[in-house]
């Protein structure tokens, strides 16, 4: 059974992120507040991170993947540099000072 957390997520959408283990770059486009995949799907997943914390779904540089990873794999990304995906135009503009920020737009992603 999950239980919801009260601690507040680390990330925001508009993030740039480094994944703590495979060590891709990415853009945080929604989270989480738990683990919504199914049991199916985290028994498979390699590391299984606790599902009580922030999960991310992340637009993943230089891919076309989108990724889920828990907030214990996600560091924050100091470099600024820009995020290539096909993705990003759909759901963020950049700022004058180069921020993504994100539109309306709903996340129904994988």
């Amino acid at each position: 059974m999950f239980k919801f957390t009260e601690t507040e997520p680390k990330f925001a959408p508009g993030a740039l992120v480094v994944h703590r283990r495979y060590g891709y770059r990415g853009l945080i486009v929604s989270f989480d507040p738990r683990c919504m995949a199914d049991e199916r799907w985290y028994l498979a997943n390699r590391t299984q991170p606790n599902q009580n914390q922030a999960w991310y779904h992340v637009l993943v540089h230089d891919s076309v993947m989108t990724t889920y990873a828990a907030e214990s794999n996600l560091l924050p990304d100091p470099s600024d540099e820009e995020v290539n995906h096909p993705l990003v135009d759909e759901f963020f503009f950049r700022s004058p000072d180069g921020q993504y920020q994100r539109n309306d737009r709903p996340w129904t992603g994988p």
